[in-house]
């Protein structure tokens, strides 16, 4: 039997121990690059989920913005034929309002507050007497059931008249559609002193069941504040009413 010599063992042993700590090495490495390309790969995925959340695939690069949805708003109409009743009701006194700045009390717009006996108004002291005297003996009337009578308007100068019509039309469109609501300064009753525009919605609703007992009466059936006397209307009653001004033939001239 031949004997290894122990220098050639210790060689030996010392190789197998190299290739054993090499092969660590190698597999250390493998290792450590297999989870390198595991990392770069879960980046890469998370990264486009994130890029694919934030962009709009139809952008340019821009970012996706999520927006809350507006809540819609039904559309009004302007149309003043369109109008309810108790819209209407105060029209014409919301736009003589409007143009105070241009017009007084002498042209005869009328400030807040103004009843029938306000004999320091001119839009109330410049009526026509007889119709004055019987709109206060109406009011007095409709004071016993606790309704007060206003003045939304009454007496106007011919200038205040003549903006009130040029505002009109520059609202309406129109001067046939104006011509529905306001009056010429030639045509119209209130520069003549013959009519009052009564506020409050319950002395108008009053004046249409008892008016004609004074011969106060409605005469367009748009505006149920306007009110004129007609005397007759006290044994007869109150005479039909037009749809608007642009059907009664004073308005022609």
């Amino acid at each position: 039997m031949t004997r290894i010599p122990p220098s050639v063992r210790i060689t030996t042993h010392r190789i197998h121990q190299l290739r054993v700590v090499g092969l660590m090495v190698v597999i250390a490495a493998i290792t450590a690059a297999l989870g390198y390309q595991l990392l770069k790969s879960s980046s890469v995925s998370s990264a486009s989920t994130v890029a694919s959340a934030s962009f709009s695939p139809h952008s340019s690069g821009a970012p996706h913005t999520s927006v809350a949805p507006t809540p819609s708003v039904a559309p009004s109409s302007s149309a003043p034929a369109a109008l309810r009743p108790s819209h209407r009701e105060h029209r014409e006194h919301r736009e003589h309002r409007e143009y105070q700045g241009a017009h007084g009390a002498a042209d005869g717009v009328v400030p807040d507050g103004v009843t029938v006996f306000d004999d320091k108004t001119p839009a109330v002291a410049n009526l026509d007497p007889a119709l004055l005297k019987a709109v206060r003996r109406a009011a007095t009337g409709a004071h016993g059931t606790g309704v007060e009578f206003r003045v939304n308007s009454g007496w106007r100068s011919p200038a205040y008249q003549n903006r009130l019509l040029r505002e009109a039309i520059s609202r309406y469109g129109s001067e046939d559609e104006a011509a529905r609501w306001v009056a010429t300064a030639t045509t119209s009753p209130h520069v003549s002193g013959d009519a009052i525009d009564v506020g409050g919605s319950d002395a108008t609703a009053w004046l249409s069941e008892h008016g004609a007992e004074y011969g106060l009466c409605q005469i367009y059936r748009n505006e149920p504040w306007h009110y004129e006397l007609r005397t007759k209307a006290i044994e007869r009653g109150c005479p039909r009413m037009y749809a608007d001004p642009t059907q009664d033939p004073r308005m022609q001239r």
